[in-house]
């Protein structure tokens, strides 16, 4: 099988001691391997970066941007080549990749404004013939660590901008479907990013661990679970880096009984089994105001649910494809179980799905689950599966409290025709991004992406205008220039503007 490398200053290398199997999850068969970085690969990319970091801090912001214009035209040109990619490895579909790929293209885009968004400030004459601005500067080397789900969008959520900012960066993506991610790093070097300035270690928690530990890294971004969140972020801030770190959800829709449900119904089956629901932004949880709303939503959520279709990334007419691994296929499924178990009623039942042709595949179908409590397993947790639950309540306050009551708080929405409603949900639900009558509310490239709670660990978002300020840090000169002959006496008071 063909084994996928790391990009270190320019070069695809391998070590050839330590490999795992990369699957089609769609065929569940290993189709290649990916090689694990040892930690001194991992230091070998940390150096290469160190080493062409000067140059590149030195390098204007306009040439800089350039190079990310160049770097998005390759991007598209190779649209079709990099979803097949994901396809094969992620299983995503053709359509869901291509979003997916789009989505990260307009991050870059957002980066190609490099110097506006650098620029910084400046006061005039702040006191006699004193001048004072302010500098955004890089850090050094910067690492980012990514997920599965994404492997193509979530690491353009990071690098494009931490390099127009004039840092180098060492990319850690997963070692389940790293083609597509390392694919995208090369089309850089084709864009006149100069060697080392931006690497990827393909690996394990060995490789995740160098980088946490190495003092010569300055920041960290990572998205992912957050039992992991929550130790990147608590070793690398412990070894002095500045860290984002972006965890885990629960997201809920409430559905008001006024709410347009053929609407509502129609978005929550793209927002709950798109991705097969692995997402971060998934709407796993649909909150039913009376029973009224939740009976009307439950029959037609069923009927919907009849028409959807699971199969291979190769088919675009398939809504979804399978899991990523044998292992979270099954794990999805105990959820299930779980809930059965626990009093709910599965309505929808995605368990053991017949997909022609791909007997083998890490399949899951569509579930709808009715009656779920809080108290449930399924509810606490992320399945981070194709798995729509249900919660009836009596008050729209109560599904805010509910919502409130979780410990993550990433994503959230609500469907209602009342602006009233709507208003006091978008004011008071502590979730850090909110919808109204949109079921994945994702920030656009030029806001910032992030949620509250134990869904980040970290003060700034990702990308956006807070991608700025994480990826450098601010310099502020104050300066004067005394009249020739001039000379002041010794001030001791703190100094005013007289």
């Amino acid at each position: 099988m063909n084994t996928v490398g790391h990009l270190i200053n320019g070069e695809i290398i391998t070590e050839g001691t330590r490999s795992q199997n990369v699957f089609n999850p769609a065929t569940g068969d290993a189709t290649k391997q990916v090689d694990l970085a040892s930690k001194a690969t991992v230091e070998q990319a940390i150096a290469a970066a160190q080493a062409a970091y000067p140059a590149w801090r030195n390098t204007p912001a306009i040439k800089r941007a350039r190079i990310m214009f160049k770097f998005k035209e390759l991007l598209e040109k190779h649209a079709d080549q990099i979803c097949q990619m994901i396809g094969e490895e992620h299983g995503k579909i053709g359509h869901d990749a291509a979003g997916e790929l789009q989505r990260g293209i307009e991050n870059v885009e957002y980066a190609c404004g490099a110097p506006e968004l650098l620029k910084g400030e400046h006061s005039k004459n702040v006191g006699p013939s004193i001048d004072s601005w302010s500098e955004f500067q890089p850090l050094g080397v910067v690492a980012g660590i990514t997920p599965f789900n994404f492997p193509a969008m979530v690491p353009l959520w990071m690098y494009p901008m931490a390099l127009v900012c004039g840092n180098c960066f060492i990319l850690k993506p997963s070692e389940r479907d790293p083609s597509s991610t390392l694919f995208i790093a090369q089309l850089l070097r084709e864009a006149g990013l100069p060697d080392g300035v931006m690497n990827v270690v393909n690996g394990d928690k060995e490789a995740v661990d160098t980088l946490l530990h190495d003092k010569r890294i300055q920041a960290v971004s990572f998205v992912g679970s957050t039992p992991i969140a929550e130790y990147i972020y608590s070793t690398a801030t412990a070894n002095g880096k500045r860290c984002q770190a972006l965890g885990g959800a629960k997201n809920h829709a409430i559905v008001m009984p006024d709410a347009d449900m053929d609407n509502a119904v129609n978005q929550l089956l793209g927002a709950a089994f798109g991705s097969s629901g692995e997402r971060c932004m998934a709407l796993s949880v649909a909150v039913a105001v009376g029973d009224v709303a939740a009976d009307a939503l439950i029959a037609k959520m069923t009927a919907a649910m009849k028409k959807l279709k699971v199969g291979a990334h190769s088919d675009n007419s398939n809504d979804f494809g399978p899991v990523i691994t044998r292992q979270h296929q099954e794990k999805v499924v105990g959820y299930i179980n779980s809930a059965e178990e626990q009093g709910a009623r599965v309505v929808v039942d995605g368990r053991n799905p017949e997909v022609q042709g791909y007997a083998n595949g890490f399949f899951v179908g569509g579930t709808l689950i009715d009656n779920v409590t809080p108290e449930m397993v399924s509810y606490q947790e992320e399945i981070f599966g194709p798995v729509l639950q249900v919660v009836r309540v009596e008050t729209m306050q109560q599904a805010m409290d509910l919502i409130d009551g979780h410990e993550y708080g990433n994503g959230t929405c609500i469907f209602t025709r009342d602006g009233e409603a709507a208003r006091y949900f978008s004011d008071n639900i502590q979730v850090g991004m909110v919808g109204i009558n949109v079921p994945l509310p994702v920030p656009v490239a030029y806001h910032s992406f992030g949620g509250w709670k134990r869904s980040l660990f970290g003060d700034l978002h990702a990308y956006g205008p807070d991608a700025v300020r994480f990826y450098t840090k601010r310099k502020t000169v104050t300066q004067r220039w005394p009249s020739a002959g001039v000379r002041e006496g010794a001030e001791f008071s703190m100094p005013t503007m007289k």
